[in-house]
């Protein structure tokens, strides 16, 4: 397998997860932004939408999307921790928490790149915030849906995690912010920074432990 992702993208959550699978893969970091690989070349001749992650399987198949990506490779390492069995009422709860990331949070942060005035940036701010109070609450334990990591804490975490590169505090998120330093200390988030470079995602400490 070979993964393609860009620095602290919200690709780092796969990585994440390629990590605590133990699976071999190959890992290309890519400038989703100019969408150019790393040789130069033009991102968008293996990956047309142009945005990561995108999972080349060894038939040399590609997935991409977040979610669909998580989801094959943690059923393909029958890690029903990660990804509870299909059927099940864990299965999605684990999957409603990814949607919740995916639609509210992750694209809450999407107008912060752009040119936009002071009182569009404090509304940008305000729904930000309330989709971090609506994580804040429903915490289920030390992660999003109790005792277990899954997928979904991995996506909660690269994507939470960006308050710090955008400067947004969190100071009255308490149990989320436990749970970014908690996430922030596993084995498998260290190994994909320390593989990514500096990026969209930052730990307290200025460079991840080796």
């Amino acid at each position: 397998m070979k993964l393609y992702v860009h620095p602290g993208g919200s690709s780092l959550s796969v990585h994440i997860l390629l990590h605590e699978i133990g699976a071999p893969f190959e890992l290309e970091v890519v400038n989703v932004t100019a969408k150019q690989r790393a040789d130069g070349a033009d991102y968008r001749e293996i990956a047309p939408r142009g945005m990561v992650p995108l999972l080349e399987l060894s038939s040399g198949e590609r997935l991409t999307e977040n979610l669909v990506i998580a989801q094959y490779i943690c059923d393909a390492a029958d890690r029903t921790d990660l990804m509870p069995a299909a059927g099940t009422l864990a299965r999605y709860r684990v999957m409603e928490w990814q949607s919740f990331v995916a639609a509210e949070l992750h694209k809450s942060f999407i107008p912060l790149n752009w040119k936009i005035d002071a009182p569009m940036r404090e509304l940008v701010l305000a729904r930000i915030r309330g989709r971090l109070a609506l994580a804040e609450r429903g915490l289920a334990g030390p992660f999003l849906t109790g005792e277990t990591f899954t997928a979904a804490d991995a996506y909660m975490f690269v994507i939470a995690s960006w308050t710090r590169f955008y400067g947004i505090d969190i100071a009255a998120f308490p149990r989320l912010a436990a749970f970014l330093r908690y996430v922030g200390e596993r084995p498998s988030v260290r190994a994909a920074l320390r593989a990514e470079g500096r990026g969209m995602v930052r730990l307290d400490d200025p460079e991840p432990a080796p």
